[in-house]
Formats: structure tokens, sequence, C-alpha cells
């Protein structure tokens, strides 16, 4: 009985859990917005231990500035994010109550399952996967299936997509990052991304912003990152976001999903994690009016 009296209390806490076995690479169910609020009293000592990438960080400072009344600063101080991959073994290790990141990637969901644990996750905040150009490149949108080409190596040349005659560079990431593991199961899914050498895979989403926007690579590169990232927090004056299929990513047409590559960060946690904890209780108030409200003021986009 009280196992039943469990599993129905999280799912009114939850509401909009998105649940992922660990021999699954793709979230499935509804996003959605808990009406009722949602009151919390969090210490320093009671707050659960976060993580999460490097794009998720000024959401975890805006939920700490909000719930522990700290200014920037000291949430700046307060918040360790190490990074999507090490977020995820955190995590699993136990080293973590709760992560903001993308998607698991098929490693992680085998970290997982090789430790026994199942992971929960929970859209939070809509993003988009975006691909970038340097502002000297002229073109403006590529579709689809050309960007897919490109990165199976079929399309060598911009004159092929309707720019100059140029090579292209298309960069990547490595692997387990998370924008790589967004390329992989968002645009590419089945298909296989052709091998890059290693100082076409910048490590760090910023480097791989920097090498587009470089000189040298002027006309050259195609890059990608998330939407929040390359618009909000690592902008440079020599990239531009280009659209796909003829719409431009944007917050009105991401949050109307009209961009075709609209993704989310997630909010990650173990399925085994107690439905009273601290950490479901930050995932609630998160997805409360109020915490959508502080993660729209932290400049990303809410899930409803």
């Amino acid at each position: 009985m009280k196992r039943k009296m469990n599993l129905f209390t999280l799912l009114l806490l939850a509401g909009i859990f998105v649940l992922v076995a660990c021999g699954s690479t793709q979230p499935t169910g509804k996003e959605g917005v808990l009406s009722d609020p949602v009151k919390v009293n969090f210490t320093q000592e009671s707050f659960p231990k976060i993580d999460g990438s490097t794009a998720t960080i000024p959401l975890s400072e805006g939920i700490v500035m909000g719930l522990l009344e700290m200014t920037e600063d000291e949430a700046k101080s307060f918040v360790v994010h190490n990074k999507t991959h090490p977020a995820y073994v955190n995590l699993i290790e136990g080293d973590a109550d709760i992560i903001f990141v993308t998607e698991p990637s098929d490693e992680e969901l085998r970290l997982a399952r090789e430790k026994g644990i199942e992971l929960e996750v929970i859209p939070v905040v809509k993003d988009a996967f975006v691909f970038l150009v340097n502002t000297q490149n002229p073109i403006s949108s590529l579709k689809l299936q050309e960007i897919k080409d490109i990165y199976q190596g079929k399309i060598t040349n911009w004159k092929e997509v309707g720019g100059e005659d140029i090579e292209i560079i298309p960069y990547q990431r490595p692997k387990n990052s998370g924008s790589q593991t967004i390329m992989e199961n968002l645009v590419m899914k089945n298909l296989e991304i052709m091998d890059a050498p290693t100082e076409f895979k910048p490590e760090g989403m910023g480097e791989l912003i920097e090498r587009v926007a470089g000189y040298d690579n002027s006309q050259k590169a195609l890059g990608y990152s998330v939407y929040y990232y390359a618009n909000t927090m690592y902008t440079r004056d020599t990239i531009k976001l280009i659209g796909v299929d003829g719409v431009k990513p944007d917050k009105e047409t991401i949050k109307s999903n009209r961009y075709p590559l609209s993704s989310a960060y997630y909010a990650v946690l173990r399925k085994d994690e107690a439905a009273d904890s601290s950490a479901r209780l930050l995932l609630k108030w998160l997805l409360s009016q109020e915490g959508q409200k502080v993660a729209e003021e932290s400049g990303y986009i809410s899930v409803k």
C-alpha cells in the first residue's frame, strides 16, 4: 500500500514527467506547467545538489537567486556546473540530485543501466538547435536535407547550396557533448555523421563559435549550437544564425514550434529519487508559474 501511495504522490507532484528507460534515447511525453503555487523554503544546506551543462548555468543561477535570496555574485559562486557528460556521471554516481542538461546520449544511458539506474527526463524550458555561419557567408538558410548531406560528406562545397565556390568546413563537437547528442538524435537520427579530424571538433561550445567567427574561416565554416547559448551567452559580431527550411530561429518561432529543430533543456533525476525529496520539490517549483517566470527572466523560453 505504501508503495502505491508513493507512486500516486509522485504523479501528482510531477505532472509532466517524461520517463526515459535506460534503453531509450529520446524523451517522450507531454510538457506542462503547474498552475497552483508551490511553496518552498530552502536553505543553502537543504538545497539539492545541482549540476548541469554550460548553457543552463544562468538558469541555475536564476533559481538560487530566487529561492535562496542570493545576489548575482553569490549565485555565481554557489552554482557549479561541470558540463553535460560529467553532470550525467555525477547524477548516476549519486554526487548530484538533479541536473539541467540536454537529453542523455546512448553512452550516458548505458552508464545508467550498468549502475541499475533509470533516469527521469523532464523538459523545463524550451530551446532550439541552431546552425551558424560567418557573416561573410551569403547563405541565410539551409534545407534540413542539405544539412544532413553536408554532415555525411555528400555536399562539400557551398556552391552546391547556393553559396560561393568555396569548400565547406563542417565543425562538430566531441562525442557526449550536449550539442553533439542533439545533432545525432534530432538532426541526423539514424544517419552516420562523417568522421572529422580533431581540429574540426572543438572541445567547448564557445570554441566552436570562435572557429566560425574567425577571419581565417570566413565563408567556409558551418557550425552548430543551442539557441540560448549562441544568442545570449556567447555572441559574436561575425557570426549569424541561419534558418532551417526557410525558418529563422528566434523566440517566437521556437515557442510556436515553427522552427523545425526545436528542443529543450531538461531536468534529469534518478527514478528512485524519493517523492518528497528536495530535488523533486525544486522541480515542482520550477514547473510552476513562478518558476517558469524566473526561467523567462533568466532569458529562457518557458515550456508553455
